[in-house]
């Protein structure tokens, strides 16, 4: 009897479906280090649990949380049973689904310099870096940028279509965070001159296959992985009815406007943009929270079926977003989003 009382208990087991993996998991380890550790590709970046890109569905088992899924997952997120795998700890053998093809994007760190600085609105710029050799990505995704004496990388989404072959000059949109250690630096031109390291590509945010509509939402520098998207589906001739739904507090906060113009004029299918004004009211603007506008913009776009949102914005905005969509009936797993932190929430 005591001999069975202090036997080892065997460790659990996770096996991800659709595929032939299947790994144990030790005492106390989380499933992304067991699955790091046995040589497994899976897609992660931060592994503290704020950046998401290591969510998985939890299809069957239970798992303990290190840091609760909700600080990162919205509410949807959790009811529709997404853990995630850099905070989880196996109470039993499980089973998840998680989209392994973005762990396929393996990156890489290259040396590159600021080669232009341009301002966008009052508070964002475009930032684009020369590197040293090209660098390929998949448009929505992001990179990880250090600077000499900076206190850690900061992500930021690339802003054009990835190219073939990849790029060499990596573009960006940045917005300026009061008291931010890299934004700060950057607004008063003293890193021109400095040596970046830039580690690429990060991310799961890309348009997936599909038949039908896209919708889109972004606010503040939200805005640059969805031009990249778009680009890219318009570099690609996707024939997909489209809108834009992008939120500023005022008139001054858009931008981009003759470039998203563009896209529209070469899209193949509908396309509109509605920005959406939440401070100050403005002739032919919409005025509100842009989230209000997604069910408007899900019946233009002619009802759910077969519809996939993206969203890139500030983490309210998305969890605002992502209730808004699921309330008319997206599906969560046709809701994919990129949560933009700064300083006041963990990031910038």
């Amino acid at each position: 009897m005591f001999k069975n009382l202090f036997a080892k208990k065997p460790n659990k087991r996770v096996r991800i479906s659709g595929t032939e993996i299947d790994f144990e998991v030790g005492k106390n380890q989380t499933v992304l280090e067991a699955a790091l550790a046995q040589g497994f590709e899976f897609p992660h970046d931060c592994t503290v649990g704020t950046c998401g890109s290591c969510r998985s569905k939890l299809l069957s088992g239970k798992v303990d949380a290190i840091t609760p899924f909700g600080y990162t997952l919205s509410r949807e997120e959790l009811t529709a049973g997404y853990i995630l795998s850099c905070q989880a700890v196996p109470q039993s053998d499980i089973e998840i689904a998680v989209d392994l093809e973005a762990a396929a994007s393996h990156a890489e760190t290259v040396s590159g310099r600021i080669v232009e600085t341009r301002d966008l609105t009052h508070d964002i710029k475009l930032v684009s870096w020369e590197v040293e050799r090209p660098v390929s990505y998949k448009a929505g995704q992001y990179m990880n940028v250090r600077w000499p004496s900076g206190p850690g990388p900061r992500s930021y989404s690339f802003s054009t279509e990835p190219g073939e072959g990849g790029r060499t000059r990596l573009s960006t949109f940045i917005r300026k965070v009061p008291g931010g250690a890299f934004t700060e630096a950057l607004f008063k031109g003293e890193l021109d001159d400095a040596a970046f390291e830039i580690e690429a590509p990060h991310g799961h945010f890309w348009l997936h296959d599909g038949d039908g509509p896209i919708l889109l939402v972004g606010g503040g520098s939200g805005l640059s992985p969805l031009m990249s998207l778009l680009e890219d589906a318009v570099s690609r001739s996707v024939q997909r009815d489209a809108i834009l739904l992008f939120g500023g507090r005022e008139e001054r906060d858009l931008y981009y406007l003759d470039e998203i113009a563009e896209i529209g004029r070469r899209w193949k299918g509908k396309f509109e943009f509605w920005p959406v004004l939440s401070q100050t009211e403005a002739p032919g603007r919409r005025f509100g929270m842009v989230t209000a506008e997604i069910p408007a913009a899900i019946a233009e776009l002619g009802g759910v079926d077969g519809l996939q949102a993206y969203m890139c914005g500030p983490p309210v905005m998305i969890d605002a977003g992502v209730a808004a969509l699921t309330s008319q009936g997206v599906p969560i797993d046709d809701i994919h989003y990129d949560k933009f932190t700064d300083a006041s929430t963990g990031g910038n």
